[in-house]
């Protein structure tokens, strides 16, 4: 099979399309074709030598795909060959073929075709799993994405709007927050001539966000506790703004807040799973329904990842960058 291949750490120059040794499933594990994989953050950061993939994971980038099952391997009960679906993967979407543990399998949900389902299972599983399973967001409560406009947060502003919670986002621009709002947002912040946490607490009355989603990490730190209502909950899932914060302790005390950071790509295999059921039961119907949709910015054919990869880095994209397999059948509609 072919795969896009790191041979040495860079830029998207860096990505190459290379043929490699076909993957074989193992117990518990399917084959999948690939029809199209997605990209994501950590791939740039994979890609630029500062993410390994966890031990005994695929070495190529991809942490989701969508095709059809082409192999099982022993003991996989409740999928056969020739099902569609979508994966969470830890590694090795940006290929023609992947193996992946039955847990992390999803079908493709009702309305969506095979391709545009790679949009899905790395921003659902994180939302998912982050907003509601840690955080606990309820009916009524407020939450801020912060980056409105990523795939994560075109996902996050949809499912905290089917649960009934009121929704602010911080994106880059009118035309972004336009696009938030039309996805549900209530409360549109533009990052690059406001300060969030004044702008959010003219929106609440003074008293803040319940439940923070973020994705930059210390640069942040600060005006996200700030920005938390009494009893808020800020999670962290990314660090483009820094590693390092001054974490104000007293302020987090006032408040009864909590602080929490997560990642997904190197939980154990069983959590995984229970993300991908929770997903399976809770947010499948509501995609199923129309609710929630995937967002799909563009399409670039997998051999040239590294245009995806630019399109990411440029910030100009709204919702999901897909690539899609050479040998490709299903166009996607989204």
């Amino acid at each position: 099979m072919y795969a896009i291949t790191i041979p040495e750490p860079g830029g998207p120059e860096a990505l190459v399309w290379a043929e490699v040794p076909d993957p074989v499933p193992g117990e518990g594990e399917v084959l999948v074709e690939v029809v199209a994989s997605a990209v994501n953050r950590a791939d740039l950061l994979q890609r630029q030598g500062f993410y390994d993939p966890p031990p005994g994971s695929s070495p190529y980038p991809g942490l989701e795909c969508a095709g059809r099952i082409s192999a099982l391997g022993p003991g996989v009960a409740g999928w056969s060959v020739g099902d569609e679906v979508c994966a969470l993967l830890s590694g090795g979407g940006y290929a023609e073929k992947v193996v992946v543990p039955a847990g992390q399998l999803l079908p493709v949900p009702e309305g969506v075709d095979l391709a545009t389902a790679a949009a899905l299972p790395e921003v659902a599983c994180t939302v998912w799993s982050n907003i509601f399973m840690i955080a606990h967001l309820r009916p009524g409560e407020t939450v801020l994405v912060h980056g409105g406009a990523s795939g994560i947060g075109t996902m996050a502003i949809q499912l905290a709007k089917a649960i009934g919670a009121r929704v602010a986002v911080t994106a880059g621009g009118p035309a972004k927050l336009a696009r938030c709002a039309e996805l549900g947002a209530d409360i549109l912040i533009d990052y690059r001539e406001q300060d969030f946490v004044e702008e959010l607490a003219k929106a609440t009355d003074g008293a803040g966000a319940d439940v923070i989603l973020d994705i930059v990490g210390a640069k942040y730190l600060e005006r996200n506790v700030k920005a938390l209502a009494v009893n808020g909950r800020l999670v962290i899932i990314g660090l483009q703004g820094g590693v390092k914060g001054e974490l104000n302790l007293g302020a987090l005390l006032a408040k009864r807040a909590a602080v929490m950071a997560t990642t997904l790509r190197s939980r154990p295999a069983e959590e995984k799973a229970a993300i991908v059921a929770a997903v399976r039961e809770h947010v499948w119907p509501l995609i199923g329904a129309g609710t929630v949709r995937p967002v799909v910015d563009r399409t670039v054919p997998m051999p040239e990842a590294a245009d995806g990869h630019r399109a990411l880095e440029s910030g100009g994209h709204v919702g999901k960058v897909l690539l899609l397999a050479p040998r490709a059948d299903a166009a996607p509609q989204g």
